[in-house]
């Protein structure tokens, strides 16, 4: 039965739990009653259905042949299992969301060793009252002023400012 199937793949609700927001907390808990429901009542269904009496039906109905007719086609009905299309496409944005993941969490610790190597520079610099405009200019390049390309005080280009 493809519904005992489906019922076989099971959520892990403490961590989906602890995922949800606070303000989404109701949402959350509304799909986690509803999904227990259809859960509880699938449980509840036999694994195959009740079979047809056709000979109680044959003595019942006054129309010869309608029973036979009926069971014909009951039985060469065939319903149709539904595909699963969407699997491969979520287990490619999954991949992809975890090589994104992967990617970030380099770039954040190459981020994170440079902003430590810029703390250590910060704590092992000269004070600010103890410096002068050159160690000012050394520890900080930026601050240096280019008095031979621009002659005149600000010595700065005014889009700069």
């Amino acid at each position: 039965m493809a519904g005992r199937r489906a019922a076989l793949k099971a959520i892990d609700w403490l961590a989906f739990a602890e995922r949800v927001p606070p303000n989404q907390r109701g949402m959350f808990n509304a799909l986690k009653t509803r999904t227990d429901a259809i859960s509880a009542k699938l449980a509840s269904l036999p694994e195959t259905p009740a079979a047809i009496d056709w000979s109680y039906y044959r003595s019942a109905v006054a129309k010869p042949g309608m029973v036979d007719e009926f069971e014909k086609k009951f039985k060469a009905l065939q319903i149709p299992e539904p595909v699963d299309t969407q699997t491969a496409s979520i287990s490619a944005q999954e991949a992809d969301a975890n090589k994104n993941a992967a990617s970030y969490i380099e770039a954040s610790k190459a981020r994170i060793t440079m902003y430590e190597q810029e703390l250590d520079k910060f704590k092992n610099m000269i004070p600010f009252d103890q410096m002068t405009i050159e160690d000012l200019n050394d520890t900080f390049p930026e601050t240096k002023l280019d008095k031979a390309k621009y002659p005149y005080w600000p010595h700065k280009p005014i889009a700069e400012l």
